[in-house]
């Protein structure tokens, strides 16, 4: 369907008929779809199936809306569900993807397959990437068209050097199934990374010339620079310390180095460039002058210029409207719980502009067109549920709300609900910790209530945020209504919007600054809050949130009574490359901090009730961690509670009832130890 924004008019553009693949009697189950560029023909992904984290291989279908002819893309011989990443060309006569780890063009109107790579095996791919790649610098898709159509630049990753993690299934089959990826661990050797353009017309590949250990070097960002004749290649160092930016020609593959991001400690994220004025200046987002801002720079890389100075962070670009000189980004530079939209305008001239109207504190999200005058808003607080509006940017007027959650609105006025209190305490040097305390609805001020501590602590989230949480916010209520007060608290290093050196003072000592900013926040609120029982705190978390339980039950015994680790990371020495050495430093220079920064280091000092939790099938953080812990925990005599949850991967979700089971134990666990 496609609405007029203005009207609410409907149109049909594309009816089930349509879809309903000759010989099939039902249309085509449309798991994603993207259209050619003169919207003339949409290509269509269906029969997907999960690859770690996502689906990202399936069959795709490229529908003719003029004529209603439906072509499935790919060989007929081909395997089910193996293409991935499928693209049409800028002209629409082609679509791009990868099949067995090689890159392939094909022709829509003869069906010609031309291959365009095809040195893929075990250890080298083409147009996509390893486990590390995706999970750490969240990039799947690794081919892009260039504007004129006529060349493909690609990754390919060579990934031999990698030692393989290998799990095992004992459920599934009547015997044990195995699962081996490459998954580089900390110290360990790296995948290698080179970038690539393959003219079609040749099928020729020109490989971009860089000097040095690929296995010791990545690539995290590429994209054709504004034209189809150079690429623009972020290439960083493996400390991640330095970010350099190069144009690289098609022709010869020579790169060329423009920009230059260096760091003391390490680079916060890689973002990527957005080309603006006709291919003269992109986009950049850096921390250069200590907080996250918005830079303009010259395509040569000497002029820069910050586009949204002062002492707040950007925490995302939402739309640039180069028509009228704005870029809209979301802050909140007055209450980092929160999330607004602002603008700011492209030449550096002005000052920004907040978007979002005063009415809707707390948590705004928008999906947004392209030139920025319309938008999808969604809208939500932490006891309000999300409402969505498609609104005007003009004046942010509501064209027409599209999700009310009206049912769900009044099944929770029937609850009685605790209340929610956003407060900052100080940690002992003097820095400010936000958090959040929920009392319990029948609350007395006068009684002495056991605390439920929710932690994650790692800087790749928020916990102290003002937006509906859903089935954690109705969990949470659950412990109130048990007579529990549930809080949470953003220690140093976490993704709260608070300025370069809060994010950097954690390098090379996660766990020791970290944990010691939770205690320093407990004692504060111990004082504050003469309700808070400081001999029935509990505390749980799940990944880096089970790490930063255990490092609160294992180095502040005293303080915490109780603990449930979900699927932690108990050394961080066996976590992956990308992700460790970023926080933490080449393990080479930094062994002792490895070592004092690991929960297991210290779990001798366990005195309270730990309930360890993990998934046997997770890719992630593996179970072999807390395997090693539960032996450190046996060596020193401290009993424990310990569940596995079988072939389950990260998430703890998959298998009928998981869940239930998983919070059922949770909770029960936290009354039989706190109430």
């Amino acid at each position: 369907m496609v609405y007029d924004p203005k009207t609410n008019k409907r149109q049909v553009l594309i009816s089930a008929e349509q879809l309903i693949v000759s010989g099939q009697d039902k249309p085509l189950a449309i798991h994603d779809y993207v259209w050619s560029q003169d919207r003339q023909q949409v290509l269509i992904y269906t029969n997907s199936k999960k690859v770690w984290r996502s689906n990202s291989r399936g069959d795709y279908y490229v529908l003719d809306l003029a004529s209603s002819e439906l072509k499935k893309i790919g060989a007929s011989d081909y395997q089910e569900s193996r293409l991935m990443f499928a693209k049409f060309s800028p002209d629409g006569s082609k679509v791009a993807y990868v099949y067995l780890d090689n890159i392939y063009v094909q022709e829509i109107a003869s069906q010609q397959i031309t291959q365009l790579t095809f040195d893929a095996n075990r250890s080298t791919i083409n147009g996509l990437f390893d486990w590390v790649y995706e999970e750490e610098f969240t990039i799947r898709d690794g081919f892009r068209w260039s504007p004129d159509g006529s060349k493909i630049a690609y990754w390919q990753l060579d990934t031999s050097g990698s030692k393989d993690f290998i799990m095992i299934n004992n459920t599934d089959d009547l015997y044990p199934t195995l699962t081996k990826f490459p998954y580089p661990k900390v110290g360990e050797k790296n995948p290698a990374a080179k970038v690539g353009m393959v003219n079609l017309s040749t099928q020729k590949t020109v490989w971009a010339e860089f000097e040095g250990d690929a296995h010791n070097m990545y690539i995290p960002r590429m994209s054709w620079a504004a034209n189809s004749d150079e690429i623009i290649v972020q290439r960083m160092n493996r400390k991640q310390d330095t970010n350099t930016v190069y144009l690289v020609k098609a022709s010869d593959g020579q790169p060329q180095p423009i920009y230059v991001e260096k760091e003391q400690t390490f680079i916060e994220w890689v973002y990527d460039v957005t080309w603006i004025d006709d291919g003269k200046s992109f986009l950049w987002i850096s921390e250069q002058d200590d907080w996250r801002h918005i830079y303009k720079i010259s395509r040569d890389g000497k002029t820069v210029t910050d586009l949204t100075p002062g002492a707040f962070d950007i925490t995302s670009i939402k739309s640039i409207d180069q028509d009228n000189g704005w870029v809209y980004f979301i802050a909140s530079p007055d209450d980092v719980a929160q999330r607004y939209l602002y603008r700011a305008p492209l030449d550096g001239s002005g000052k920004k502009e907040r978007v979002t109207p005063q009415q809707y504190a707390g948590f705004n999200r928008y999906h947004m067109d392209a030139k920025g005058q319309w938008a999808i808003h969604s809208h939500s607080s932490f006891d309000t549920p999300t409402t969505k509006r498609l609104v005007a940017l003009s004046d942010h007027q509501t064209q027409r709300t599209m999700l009310k959650n009206k049912a769900l609105k009044a099944k929770l006025a029937q609850l009685s609900l605790g209340q929610t209190e956003f407060f900052q305490v100080e940690a002992r040097d003097g820095v400010k910790l936000d958090g959040y305390i929920t009392k319990p609805a029948n609350f007395d001020e006068n009684k002495q209530y056991p605390v439920i501590f929710y932690v994650y602590g790692e800087p790749a989230g928020q916990t102290v945020k003002d937006s509906w949480r859903g089935n954690s916010f109705m969990w949470d209520q659950l412990l109130t209504q048990q007579g529990f007060i549930v809080a949470s608290i953003d220690n140093r290093g976490t993704k709260a919007p608070k300025g370069r050196a809060w994010r950097k003072s954690i390098y090379a000592k996660a766990g020791v600054v970290t944990s010691r900013d939770q205690s320093d926040a407990l004692k504060a609120m111990a004082k504050r809050y003469p309700f808070i029982d400081t001999k029935r705190v509990g505390i749980w978390g799940h990944s880096g949130g089970g790490s930063m339980t255990l490092n609160m039950l294992f180095r502040y015994p005293e303080q915490y009574q109780v603990g449930i680790a979900t699927a932690p990371v108990p050394d961080i020495r066996l976590y992956d490359t990308i992700y460790q050495e970023r926080y933490s430093g080449l393990l080479e220079d930094n062994k002792e901090a490895y070592e004092q920064s690991a929960p297991i280091t210290h779990a001798k000092n366990l005195q309270g009730n730990l309930l360890l939790i993990h998934g046997t099938g997770d890719d992630n953080v593996h179970y072999q961690g807390s395997e090693r812990l539960i032996n450190e925990l046996i060596k020193h005599n401290k009993q424990f509670e310990f569940m596995s949850y079988p072939n389950r991967s990260h998430s703890l979700r998959e298998g009928e009832g998981t869940t239930l089971h998983l919070k059922t134990m949770m909770t029960n666990y936290f009354k039989r130890h706190l109430q």
